[in-house]
């Protein structure tokens, strides 16, 4: 797990580090730090949290370890079950 604000002091040194984890295959999934909901990176409603509330995972089961479950929106199926 991974704190969006905690990739750097700056907002372009935490976009270059995300960018080299998700690249280096370490960042699979984000989450909402507030409502414990994880999804896809490319979603649109995850695209619009702030940073402060973002979280990374490596592995859906990771998330879901950490209480976190799946986006109603980019993960459908998970999300039934």
């Amino acid at each position: 797990m991974i704190k969006h604000l905690d990739l750097g002091d700056t907002n372009f040194a935490r976009s270059r580090k995300l960018k080299q984890l998700i690249d280096a295959g370490e960042i699979k999934f984000g989450g909402y730090m507030k409502s414990k909901i994880y999804g896809l990176l490319k979603c649109p409603a995850g695209k619009r949290m702030k940073m402060g509330n973002r979280i990374f995972f490596i592995s859906e089961e990771e998330a879901l370890q950490a209480g976190y479950r799946p986006c109603s929106r980019c993960m459908k199926e998970a999300y039934l079950k």
